[in-house]
């Protein structure tokens, strides 16, 4: 039950729009460019931390949790924080603030622990019932941001321990376009989405060979059997980006077992560049035109 409570979740957020490094990565050719302007407005992302215990009414802790989320703010070129637009360029900005952070909501007000709290609160009766020894459920959410002119780059990782056999970890990412005020997935930066899509499948079946032969075993032992058809779906897993190029993850179980734990592959910015579009190449910063 615990690992369906912990989907149920992870899906909820997933569908209503995510600290420590994902990965170690590499370091890349090209290098994404400063602003070449000062912008009338400016946007700052710091990350808002929510945290509780929550007791049943004997006192006994039900769940504990700690969520670290990014919040979008909007400012002028001075630094002053804009909380109501004077001109149209603020206005635009403060609506694309509101529906980035408005994807994190549900993490930062409890309006998520509903469902865990109602199990947990069950599963404590059946341990005190059963003569059993009581864990408060624990529920964490980490994230690291990267920010250039043009996009910001959420990748997360979520923790839940509701007292099965180990806790349940899951990788999740969210990508937004500061100009357009929007959410987008990584095609969208593509010339020809079928091609790109295509590249990127086939770097991380090379490097899941090579995973797989580091630990000495074939990529069908090391990873899932039909793995290949997994790395096809790369996009819909969790994709974000940093100065260095981008990462996609694949929780622990979505790849592999849950012993091999995630499995993250790096693409430089020069192994993705021939395949994005100048609208692709600006979002990601290494492009000069605008």
């Amino acid at each position: 039950m615990e690992t369906v409570i912990a989907l149920v979740l992870f899906l909820s957020i997933l569908t209503g729009c995510t600290g420590e490094t994902l990965t170690n990565v590499k370091s890349s050719s090209i290098t994404p460019h400063a602003a070449q302007t000062e912008e009338a407005v400016r946007y700052t992302v710091e990350t808002e931390t929510c945290a509780d215990t929550i007791q049943a009414e004997d006192g006994t802790e039900l769940l504990v949790y700690q969520f670290e989320v990014p919040e979008l703010e909007v400012c002028r070129a001075d630094g002053e924080i804009v909380n109501e637009a004077e001109t149209d360029q603020e206005e635009q900005a403060l609506t694309a603030a509101e529906t980035f952070n408005a994807r994190f909501a549900d993490w930062l007000d409890g309006s998520s622990l509903d469902v865990f709290l109602e199990a947990a609160k069950e599963e404590l009766e059946f341990s005190r019932a059963e003569g059993l020894t009581w864990s408060p459920y624990t529920l964490e959410l980490q994230c690291e941001v990267y920010q250039n002119d043009r996009m910001v780059s959420v990748s997360g990782t979520y923790y839940s321990n509701t007292g099965g056999a180990h806790p349940n970890t899951a990788v999740l990412s969210w990508n937004f376009d500061l100009r357009e005020g929007t959410f987008f997935i990584p095609a969208l930066l593509a010339a020809d989405s079928d091609e790109f899509l295509k590249a990127v499948e086939q770097e991380l079946n090379v490097q899941a060979l090579q995973i797989a032969a580091d630990a000495d075993l074939p990529p069908e032992e090391y990873f899932w059997a039909d793995y290949t058809d997994i790395l096809r779906d790369w996009v819909n897993y969790a994709v974000s980006f940093d100065e260095t190029g981008m990462t996609v993850a694949f929780s622990p179980y979505e790849l592999a077992c849950y012993a091999a734990g995630e499995q993250v592959f790096h693409l430089p910015y020069d192994r993705i560049l021939p395949y994005l579009s100048e609208h692709g190449k600006r979002v990601l910063g290494i492009s000069q035109e605008d």
